[in-house]
């Protein structure tokens, strides 16, 4: 258990002030697992206003709760938290009573894996639950009676999905029955919770698709995306062939899993979907977006690479044009995926396919501000002002698009004289 130093000098100021005190929670779990966690928290008998008095750096983060953040040298804060023990609870928050063991404490807690403690001073587990046969057994299991565990917080069943999924374990029978039983009434979560457990899911787990299995299987999709409630195991396999989110400056990362997810329903209800799950705007108008993109596109293109061959140049441009010049980067990987899950497409045929189709998008004229011309050349040839002319716009771009080379001012004048008399004939 190789503990932080600054959390061994909280430990230690706590108890050599006479505060029996402990590592809890995910660290010591992930610790024994052998994987590296940045946040370790602590409970101790100290109540909250007597660990303030303690440190002289602290965050009363939710001192109702018992909750106090203490920042170390680094600046990096721990949470110190009191013993407790919950008094009653509606399904997500509970009201919590200080004065509490070290052993009540840890029975209050969701899974046995989670409900480990650890003396950094002496450096001894403390186990009443079995939290370490567990996870030897690579089993995520409620603490005590699991149908009580997910009525006291109806967040416990995706949590546990997500340990599962996220460490490859199994779930405990008498934990899953409590999981499946508890799904209609995970309504009672926060929007804000589910999306935060979607996120959390997409970026903690390597094959999200094994957590959204569990997720439709329990019925916790028909509860809370009623869209995703019969989602197709291709789609949900999908998010798997696209890269974690983890790294920072990656934002496509998350956008494309998590149009990956919708993609099988249609740009509208997905839409609506993360609207009701507190998406972004911008995270909303860019999933959604994605989401369009292949329910349009993909099926065609998708009949055409399964022959082997790769769509003419003028196809590709068109392609390029309908999806966005912005968009066809995100467009490609999410198609990749599909196929990917679905299979039938050639791997090699899709490299080239996004290598040539990001060519045609940055070095080909696919927009109107690529047209060698504008409005105001055409007004100056003579072309009245009005609808017409932006339609005479688009016209030409089509032809452009068609052949490249006809992008020139002398070209586009004379084609738009063409076409604004047969216009005027017509």
């Amino acid at each position: 258990m190789r503990t932080p130093g600054q959390v061994i000098d909280i430990a230690r100021t706590l108890q050599q002030a006479g505060f029996e005190t402990w590592c809890v929670g995910g660290a010591v779990r992930d610790a024994l697992l052998g994987e590296a966690h940045l946040d370790w928290d602590l409970a101790t008998a100290a109540t909250p206003t007597q660990v303030r008095k303690l440190f002289r750096r602290t965050v009363p983060v939710g001192i109702e709760f018992g909750t106090i953040g203490v920042l170390d040298r680094d600046h990096v804060m721990h949470e110190v938290t009191t013993f407790r023990r919950d008094v009653k609870t509606d399904g997500r928050h509970a009201v919590v009573e200080f004065g509490a063991s070290l052993d009540e404490d840890l029975a209050r807690r969701d899974f046995t894996i989670n409900a480990i403690a650890y003396d950094p001073i002496d450096h001894r587990l403390h186990d009443p639950f079995g939290g370490q046969i567990d996870l030897t057994r690579r089993v995520v299991r409620a603490v005590g009676e699991a149908d009580a565990r997910m009525r006291e917080d109806r967040l416990r069943a995706l949590r546990a999905i997500r340990f599962a999924a996220r460490f490859g374990f199994e779930i405990a029978p008498d934990t899953w029955a409590a999981i499946v039983e508890s799904a209609p009434f995970l309504t009672r979560l926060s929007p804000e919770r589910v999306k935060q457990e979607l996120e959390k899911t997409m970026e903690q787990v390597l094959a999200p698709s094994v957590a959204f299995v569990r997720w439709r299987e329990a019925g916790a999709f028909a509860s809370l995306v009623p869209m995703l409630a019969e989602v197709r195991d291709d789609t949900l396999r999908a998010i798997d062939a696209l890269p974690r989110p983890g790294l920072a400056g990656r934002p496509l990362r998350k956008t494309l899993r998590v149009a990956a997810l919708f993609s099988e329903g249609g740009a509208k209800p997905a839409e609506r979907a993360l609207r009701d799950l507190r998406f972004s705007n911008q995270d909303t108008a860019n999933v959604s977006s994605l989401v369009d993109r292949w329910s349009r596109f993909g099926p065609s293109l998708a009949e055409t690479m399964a022959s082997g061959v790769l769509p003419a140049d003028a196809e590709l441009r068109r392609l390029a044009a309908n999806v966005g010049r912005l968009r066809v980067a995100g467009f490609v990987r999410l198609a990749a995926a599909r196929w990917s899950a679905m299979g039938g497409v050639s791997p090699a045929l899709v490299r080239r396919l996004h290598r040539r189709l990001l060519t045609i998008a940055f070095r080909e004229p696919i927009e109107l501000a690529d047209l060698a011309i504008d409005g105001d050349d055409l007004r100056s040839a003579g072309i009245a002002i009005g609808p017409a002319l932006g339609r005479l716009l688009h016209a030409l771009l089509q032809r452009v698009i068609d052949d490249p080379a006809a992008n020139t001012r002398d070209a586009l004048l004379e084609a738009a004289r063409d076409l604004a008399s047969l216009s005027e004939t017509a």
